[in-house]
């Protein structure tokens, strides 16, 4: 095999371990979490070594594209469109599994007295929110959460419009403010949730309520240990004002955890409470 130049701009990467390894590791991790949850021998250590090799891939697969990006510079101009419409895509899979939650919270206070669901008349009693149920005043924690991200969406954006401009140092603590309000926001939630006056098994309410802000309350952690990354990577040098696809992709989660909360607030809290 001759070896030519590359006559195309697309970037091919070089065989890797981490797509076999992750595809065993979600496996086990799977197997792990049913084991544990019925108490089944031995589920809590399988669990615990499948999350394990979960985040050795998850660090060494990155590690391996920011080196690509950084070091090998094969993230050119049409590198940069794929990532960008993988990212698009994976947050409009997100927006999806959101659907999911607030279709069952919108599906059983709508129709709380529907005829034909005896078992839900049973729970709702007919009316939403169901009877004996001490909702959350949306104008206490939820409404200082809801200041919370949005202020953290603003420091965000500001810090993105500090690194075009290549002010580092507004970069630096634009996100350091980020993260500090992403924190406050878990810390909120973490107290809302300890006060609360229903528990997850108490009925269709509490399940519908606890997944839906639980999964997004996962999110903001999530988002925050991303932006936590891009910190280090700020603090090592790696973003340019022309480059710098990775702290874009930070934002964009941002944002769209900031837009769920949104909707969490207005149709949960407020006219769902």
């Amino acid at each position: 095999m001759s070896n030519s130049k590359q006559s195309h701009p697309y970037h091919l990467v070089e065989p890797s371990p981490w797509p076999l390894l992750g595809s065993i590791s979600a496996l086990v991790l799977a197997v792990g979490a049913i084991m544990f949850m019925h108490k089944v021998n031995y589920g809590s250590w399988i669990f615990g070594l499948g999350g394990f090799f979960v985040i050795l891939t998850m660090f060494g697969w990155w590690r391996d594209v920011i080196r690509e990006a950084e070091h090998e510079g094969h993230h050119n101009a049409f590198v940069l469109i794929g990532l960008r419409y993988g990212m698009a895509l994976f947050i409009a899979s997100e927006v999806m599994f959101f659907v999911a939650w607030f279709w069952a919270f919108f599906d059983a206070s709508i129709f709380a007295d529907e005829a034909i669901q005896y078992s839900r008349v049973t729970f709702t009693g007919g009316v939403w929110p169901p009877k004996g149920v001490e909702t959350f005043d949306p104008f206490h924690l939820p409404l200082l959460n809801t200041v919370i991200l949005l202020t953290s969406g603003t420091t965000c954006t500001w810090a993105h419009h500090a690194l075009l401009e290549g002010k580092r140092n507004s970069v630096i603590w634009g996100l350091v403010a980020t993260i500090a309000l992403g924190i406050l926001f878990s810390f909120v939630q973490a107290y809302e949730y300890g006060h609360a006056k229903f528990a997850f098994g108490d009925g269709i309410y509490s399940s519908t309520f606890f997944m839906a802000t639980g999964f997004h309350g996962f999110h903001v952690l999530v988002g925050t240990i991303f932006l936590t990354i891009i910190l280090f990577r700020t603090l090592a040098g790696h973003f340019k004002p022309e480059h710098h696809f990775g702290f874009e992709a930070a934002a964009w989660y941002w944002h769209f955890v900031d837009v769920v909360w949104l909707f969490l607030f207005f149709s949960i809290y407020w006219w769902g409470g």
